[in-house]
């Protein structure tokens, strides 16, 4: 089973009650039902998904950034750290046995780019069309991971713009029983500034923090699979032990640097 990113999950939830606890402190938890509008959240939440489907290269491509929020709040199942520890015992090994003793040690290996790579060099393939086939799936995940991103960003862009039209709507059917009804602009006005709070709450609640953590988690990811890479065209080159930890070293020294710098 995939584990959740904790900090995620922690931050969506508290971004929930702080909504809940701003409702609280103005007027009540019993006030609650008045934000509940179900024609509102249809024009908002409706509009700003069929606005991004009409932008959808396929629905395929739809359904995946659709689905991709589950994919953004789960743990990466391999990390830089695991796959320099994984590439420098494997260098060891294939020193002293061999690369055909790589073989039986791929397949309990977690990372399956990782083990793919080591596959190839075991058969013997070509280096050129190992370095190949292997950027070739860093390429397809990175315009994968872009259409993931870009659905978030659309939807959150689109979210507040339909909570607008909402309220349009809302203040237009407001003023034409302006005359006849004056006691009704209270209530018409708040159910009216209904679909601007919902578009809101769309894209600063979801949307944005989605489309943040898959940028993050694929960055993160595509650094991986090009330390595994210059790792796998390493081994088969029959580079020194030594000379693959200094370049895995090298690696994680620059991304704590990195790091540090960020902080």
């Amino acid at each position: 089973m995939k584990k959740l990113n904790q900090a995620g999950i922690m931050g969506f939830c508290l971004c929930f009650f702080a909504i809940i606890f701003g409702i609280a402190t103005n007027g009540g938890i019993g006030t609650i039902m008045n934000f509940i509008h179900i024609p509102s959240l249809i024009v908002t939440l409706g509009g700003s998904l069929f606005a991004v489907l009409a932008t959808a290269d396929s629905l395929k491509d739809y359904l995946d950034g659709l689905g991709s929020i589950l994919y953004a709040y789960r743990s990466s199942e391999v990390t830089t750290e695991y796959a320099c520890e994984q590439l420098i015992k494997m260098a060891d090994l294939a020193r002293r046995e061999g690369l055909l003793s790589l073989e039986e040690y791929a397949a309990s290996i977690e990372d399956t780019f990782l083990s793919k790579g080591i596959r190839l060099i075991v058969d013997g393939s070509d280096p050129e069309l190992v370095k190949d086939i292997m950027e070739n799936e860093l390429i397809h995940k990175a315009e994968r991971d872009k259409k993931r991103i870009r659905f978030w960003s659309d939807l959150g862009a689109y979210a507040p713009a339909w909570g607008m039209v909402g309220t349009l709507l809302g203040l237009i059917n407001m003023m034409k029983v302006m005359g006849t009804d004056p006691s009704g602009i209270g209530a018409g006005m708040s159910l009216a500034l209904i679909t601007t709070l919902y578009g809101s709450v769309v894209a600063n609640w979801i949307c944005i923090p989605v489309a943040g953590k898959l940028e993050k988690k694929s960055g993160q990811e595509q650094l991986v699979m090009e330390v595994t890479i210059e790792g796998v065209l390493s081994i088969q080159a029959g580079e020194n032990t030594r000379i693959i930890k200094e370049k895995m070293r090298a690696i994680l020294e620059s991304m704590e640097e990195d790091e540090q710098e960020a902080a």
